[in-house]
C-alpha cells in the first residue's frame, strides 16, 4: 500500500515552530515534504478529521492539529523512539469509505508490526479501527473507555457504533470491555445485555474502588478505544459530549500507561475532542497529548515476552475439590504480573489465546478452593 496517497502532511505551522532538543517532536519522524520511511518504525500517529458520524462536528477537523501542538512540546522519555507521525488521514467520499480506509491502513500497519495511534475524529471511527482486525483470522478483545454504553439507537450513527461492532459479521470479537461508564447515563437493559454476552463492564465507582483489579482487563485487550467524554469536564471541557463527572486526567493517563505496557495491544484510538468546546488554553488538547505520551512510555516499558513456557515465568498449579480439579497460573519474574490458563473445549474458527491476564487476588481465590469469577467468564466465552 502506498500510504502517502491517503495522508495529508503535518501542517508547517506546527513543524516549523521552535522545539527544545529534548522535545517529543525532535525524536520522531513526521510527514512533511516527504513521507517518513516506515522501516524499523514501531508506532504510527494518525490524525483523523472525519466528522460525518456526528451531529455537530464542525470544528473537530482541527482536533489532531491542537493535540499535536501540545504533544510535540512534551519532553521525550528515556527510551529511543521509533515513532512516525503519518499526518492526517484523508476522509473518504462518504463515511463508509472512511471506515474502510482506517480498516485498510490499520491492518497494513499492524502486519508490519507497527502500532497505530489514532487521534481526533468522532468515537464512531473506532468501528474502522475494529475492522482492521478482520483479516487477522483471530478472535480479539476490545476495550472501550466511555461515560456511556454506545448502543442506544436515537437516530445518530455515533450512538450505536458499539452495537455495530458487536453485531458485525463475521464475528471475530472474543470479548468487549467497557470501563468507566456512569449508571445515570446508561440504560440498565444495556448492562443486562452485556452480562448475557459475558462482556466485562466496570462502572466509574467500581474502577476507583479497585484500580489494580482493572489492570488485567486492560492487559487482555487487543485494541483500545477511548472517548474523552469519560474524563470529567473540569479536566476535559473540550470533549464532544463533556460530562461533569468522570475519570480525572491522571486516571485516564494511568489507563494509557497500563495499555501501553500490554504486550498484546496493537492499536489505540483517542476520540471525541472538539477544539471549539475547549478553554482558551486548550486544556483538553494537553490532556489528550499527555495520554498519548503515557501510552508511548508504557509501550517502551514492555517487559513480558508472553512465552509462558520460558524461564521468565513461574508456573503455579492450584488443586481444587471441584471441577476443574486444577487451575494453572503463571507469574512473570520480570514484571510480577499474573496470568491463568483456560482449557479450550471447542474448536474455534479463529485463533484465541487460552492464557488470560489475571490478578494476584484471583490466585488467592483459587488457593481458598474457590473458582475465580474471571476464570468462569473466560470459560463461558469459549463455548
Amino acid at each position: 500500500m502506498d500510504f502517502k496517497l491517503f495522508f495529508d502532511p503535518v501542517p508547517e505551522s506546527i513543524t516549523q515552530q521552535k522545539y527544545a532538543h529534548n522535545s517529543f517532536f525532535k525524536h520522531i519522524h513526521y510527514h512533511g515534504e516527504l513521507f517518513p520511511d516506515l522501516s524499523g518504525i514501531q508506532i504510527a500517529l494518525i490524525g483523523l478529521e472525519e466528522t460525518r458520524g456526528l451531529v455537530e462536528g464542525d470544528s473537530m477537523e482541527l482536533a489532531a492539529f491542537e493535540i499535536r501542538k501540545k504533544l510535540y512540546h512534551l519532553k521525550k522519555g528515556q527510551s529511543h523512539y521509533k515513532i512516525a507521525d503519518l499526518g492526517n488521514l484523508r476522509p473518504g467520499v462518504d463515511l463508509k469509505e472512511t471506515y474502510n480506509r482506517i480498516q485498510n491502513i490499520g491492518e497494513d500497519l499492524m502486519r508490519k508490526q507497527i502500532l497505530p495511534i489514532y487521534i481526533g475524529g468522532g468515537h464512531d471511527l473506532d468501528y474502522g479501527q475494529y475492522l482492521s482486525y478482520e483479516g487477522m483470522k483471530k478472535l480479539v478483545s476490545m476495550l472501550t473507555v466511555d461515560a456511556k454504553i454506545d448502543m442506544e439507537d436515537e437516530g445518530a450513527p455515533f450512538e450505536v457504533h458499539s452495537q455495530n461492532i458487536i453485531l458485525h459479521q463475521p464475528n471475530f470479537l472474543f470479548n468487549y470491555t467497557q470501563l468507566a461508564y456512569q449508571s445515570f447515563l446508561t440504560d440498565r437493559d444495556l448492562v443486562n445485555v452485556m452480562e448475557k454476552l459475558y462482556f466485562d463492564h466496570v462502572r466509574l465507582g467500581q474502577l476507583r474502588d479497585g484500580f489494580k483489579e482493572v489492570e488485567p482487563l486492560i492487559r487482555n485487550a487487543d485494541l483500545l478505544s477511548i472517548d474523552i467524554s469519560a474524563i470529567q469536564s473540569a479536566d476535559a471541557p473540550g470533549a464532544y459530549d463533556a460530562q461533569p463527572f468522570g475519570l480525572t486526567a491522571e486516571e485516564a493517563c494511568q489507563i494509557c500507561w497500563f495499555a501501553g505496557m500490554n504486550e498484546k495491544l496493537s492499536s489505540v484510538g483517542i476520540y471525541g475532542y472538539q477544539p471549539s468546546y475547549d478553554d482558551r488554553r486548550y486544556k483538553t488538547a494537553s490532556v489528550v497529548a499527555t495520554m498519548v505520551w503515557y501510552f508511548v512510555e508504557g509501550f517502551y516499558h514492555r517487559k513480558d515476552s508472553l512465552s509462558f513456557r520460558s524461564n521468565d515465568y513461574t508456573k503455579y498449579t492450584v488443586s481444587l475439590d471441584s471441577k476443574p480439579s486444577t487451575i494453572i497460573f503463571y507469574k512473570s519474574n520480570l514484571s510480577g504480573k499474573w496470568w491463568m490458563e483456560i482449557p479450550q473445549n471447542v474448536k474455534e474458527k479463529f485463533e484465541r489465546d487460552t492464557i488470560i491476564p489475571c490478578s494476584y487476588q484471583d490466585y488467592q481465590t483459587a488457593q481458598r478452593g474457590e473458582i475465580p469469577e474471571r476464570w468462569i467468564n473466560a470459560q463461558l466465552k469459549l463455548f
